[in-house]
């Protein structure tokens, strides 16, 4: 009868442990899921943060690019001949560095 007893016991716990894989497979299931739907979401929020910083530096380089042609502007209206000078000295180093010998 002891026998008969300890087979039972072996059935209820082999009947226990298949139970708790499978849950246990579901829950890593489940695990692996949401560890793949935080990887989505953190590589959104690192692509949106990029693009947030790639147009603040566009932005500053374009607002950089119309000071300086302000300031250009602004240095051809005050000393147009110095200007005038500047660029002929500057087609000049242009055509000879160009020029074919």
């Amino acid at each position: 009868m002891a026998k008969t007893t300890t087979a039972a016991a072996k059935e209820v716990t082999i009947d226990d442990l298949s139970d708790q894989i499978a849950l246990l497979k579901k829950d890593i299931a489940s695990l692996t899921e949401t560890l793949g739907d935080y990887g989505k979401a953190k590589s959104e929020e690192m692509r949106d943060n990029a693009r947030d910083a790639a147009n603040d530096f566009a932005d500053t380089g374009r607002l950089k690019a119309m000071e300086v042609q302000q300031q250009a502007e602004e240095f051809l209206k005050a000393q147009p001949g110095t200007a005038l000078g500047i660029a002929a000295g500057i087609g000049f180093l242009v055509g000879l560095v160009t020029a074919r010998r």
